[in-house]
């Protein structure tokens, strides 16, 4: 059985152990050599004392190339003078996997690297602890989704990722063709997670890919995410839906701070949990005090990147790192967003964390005859949207539901600044591969 360092411990001491990782770094001082070995969750050094060890032991550990995957037997020695109060002493070594020289990019060298030549090399990238870390956090996020939603009746659920048509009109998807018909690559599980409204499903989620077309360069845009949607029936407004998005960051938050361990420490990361409940700013007051802070804006418009994050800092000024904008104009919503009747506002809202916003969502038009309506004002064609109008026509709850990005939601949970570090391997309007 291969241990690894973090199940190293004072019950392992003066036994053999095996261990495998990549060879990080080896110093050879002449009457000893040490071999620092790097794994999933830490190091461990490897000592060899010359006039202690086989020649052929020796000669393995001097010669070897750094990143190179390397196994080693020894017996496990206490020692106050390494940190991780052990070390090994080698009774065999074998190269699994030789490195080449030069390496691409170093891993633990202290020199800045581009962004690209990062992704580029994102095999060799991914072995710096503290841009692994990023991952197992976000991988503890949608674990963590997971347990409060599942708490909470909501069933999870997979909807299909190549579709007819866009909830949110043909201009940002993807189009690929299917069997000779046109088809595209879903922005979102916006129609279907409603359809499911109708069935008796009446909390659904789901946390999947989605794919925008949209040509942007900016640190939050990417062309394919993971979002988080959910959608709930038998509502009474969209506070219900609301309410369950705050409960559910409040819970992913603080349980990422209690939960993180050594990725946090990893990243040097102490994450402040926001205070709730969160505050509601509506639209309209939105752009008022960005305006009154110098920026460029008129009503109707949308706040955009520059936007968002002035009034993230002016909501910082407050302590405020979470918060709710609402009753957008009804006119820039999508058409399943109920309008608020006798005024130019929708039951809409944006959830905004740190100057830029994390989700989006609403209490929807469940009226069939409404929904037709709003369709042919936003210049859709029903006809097309048959399969998922049928869905209203027999018995429709009223219902809400939200998007968010989990990348999004971990960027500004870690303080990273851009959006693509939070992705393996990220895809933008100029990159495809790796």
């Amino acid at each position: 059985m291969l241990h690894d360092s973090r199940s190293i411990t004072a019950n392992e001491y003066d036994k053999e152990v095996t261990v495998e990782g990549w060879a990080q770094e080896v110093r050879n001082l002449g009457g000893i050599s040490f071999l620092i070995l790097r794994d999933r969750y830490g190091l461990v050094q490897v000592t060899a004392p010359k006039k202690k060890i086989d020649p052929e032991v020796m000669q393995s550990i001097t010669s070897l190339s750094r990143e190179s995957v390397v196994r080693v037997t020894g017996t496990v020695r206490q020692s106050a003078q390494v940190k991780a109060g052990y070390e090994i002493i080698p009774s065999s070594v074998s190269v699994t996997s030789a490195a080449r020289t030069p390496l691409p990019m170093g891993v633990v060298d202290k020199v800045d690297v581009e962004m690209e030549t990062r992704f580029n090399n994102r095999y060799m990238d991914l072995r710096k602890p503290e841009v692994r870390a990023v991952f197992e956090i976000k991988s503890l996020t949608m674990r963590l989704i997971d347990e409060y939603l599942a708490d909470n009746g909501f069933v999870e659920v997979f909807t299909p990722k190549l579709v007819a048509s866009g909830a949110e009109g043909g201009s940002t998807l993807f189009k690929v063709d299917y069997f000779g018909k046109q088809a595209y690559l879903a922005q979102s599980p916006q129609l279907y997670k409603q359809m499911l409204m109708s069935t008796g499903l009446d909390r659904v989620f789901e946390i999947g890919p989605a794919f925008r077309a949209e040509p942007s360069d900016t640190v939050r845009h990417v062309s394919e995410f993971i979002s988080f949607d959910g959608e709930m029936a038998h509502i009474d407004s969209q506070s219900d839906v609301m309410a369950m998005i705050e409960g559910c960051t409040q819970f992913v938050i603080s349980e990422v701070k209690e939960r993180g361990g050594w990725a946090l420490q990893a990243l040097g990361c102490d994450i402040s949990v926001p205070k709730a409940p969160y505050p509601l700013v509506s639209y309209e007051k939105a752009v008022e005090m960005v305006q009154g802070a110098g920026y460029s804006i008129e009503l109707g418009e949308d706040l955009g990147t520059e936007g968002e994050k002035m009034l993230g800092e002016l909501m910082a000024q407050d302590g405020h790192d979470m918060y709710w904008i609402v009753e957008y104009p009804e006119e820039a919503k999508p058409f399943y967003i109920m309008e608020k009747d006798g005024t130019p506002y929708s039951f809409s809202f944006d959830l905004d964390y740190k100057g830029q916003e994390i989700s989006s969502g609403g209490q929807r038009e469940h009226r069939y005859d409404r929904l037709v309506q709003r369709m042919e004002r936003k210049g859709l064609d029903p006809g097309s949207f048959e399969f998922y109008l049928n869905a209203f026509a027999y018995g429709m709850p009223s219902h809400g539901g939200w998007g968010l990005g989990v990348e999004r939601l971990v960027q500004k949970m870690l303080g990273l600044g851009n959006v693509r570090e939070t992705i393996l391997f990220p895809r933008d309007r100029n990159r495809l591969v790796p």
